[in-house]
């Protein structure tokens, strides 16, 4: 069945009302965000924002559902045979590349009101409880490969994993000029999984 003209340009306005989403909690955050914002980014009225998202915490949890079922798909499309740990770094390095063209990280910790909107977000949380059972698996099947720690609780190296996707040093590191993009994708990857010894 084909989509209509008016449906596929809807649909475009919304992707790119995400992208500026994206761009301004990475920029800015969700506190300091406002619909003016939004709509100044995309070129349009908010008026006609408003047609697409009722609140700003509707639109930051739509980028955080993208965002999380992009990932889930990255997951999907990774050969069944690669190892766990090639997941999960492939992961990682995604999540970091992404980030370095302003899209916002996955952990929305910055902000109180955004945590709470989400919990509220049945669709965001079906979809983050998704994405946390299949990193959980990648996890354990690393830890009983022997590639990652058994010692450590699982939940303890998937936050990690978290943590390091959020992590200000990829901004500080980029700005400082002694590293390309890709050296600071891949010393933050190595230092999450492969620690600091030589």
């Amino acid at each position: 069945m084909r989509i209509s003209f008016k449906k596929q340009q809807f649909e475009a306005r919304e992707d790119a009302i995400l992208d500026a989403v994206n761009s301004l909690l990475a920029k800015k955050g969700f506190d300091l965000m406002t619909m003016d914002d939004v709509a100044a980014e995309v070129g349009i009225a908010k008026g006609s924002l408003y047609k697409h998202f009722s609140s700003k915490e509707s639109l930051a949890a739509a980028a955080l559902c993208r965002m999380t079922r992009d990932t889930l798909d990255l997951l999907t499309e990774m050969a069944p045979d690669m190892a766990a740990i090639d997941k999960l770094k492939g992961t990682l390095r995604w999540a970091l590349q992404r980030r370095l063209k302003g899209a916002v990280p996955h952990l929305p910790s910055t902000s109180v009101a955004l945590q709470r909107s989400l919990m509220l977000n049945l669709t965001y949380m079906r979809l983050i409880m998704k994405l946390n059972a299949e990193l959980r698996r990648l996890v354990i099947a690393a830890q009983n490969e022997g590639v990652l720690d058994r010692t450590l609780p699982c939940e303890v190296i998937l936050y990690t994993i978290y943590a390091r996707s959020c992590d200000p040093t990829l901004e500080y590191l980029r700005t400082s000029g002694r590293y390309d993009d890709a050296q600071t994708v891949d010393y933050l990857v190595r230092t999450c999984f492969d620690g600091l010894n030589g």
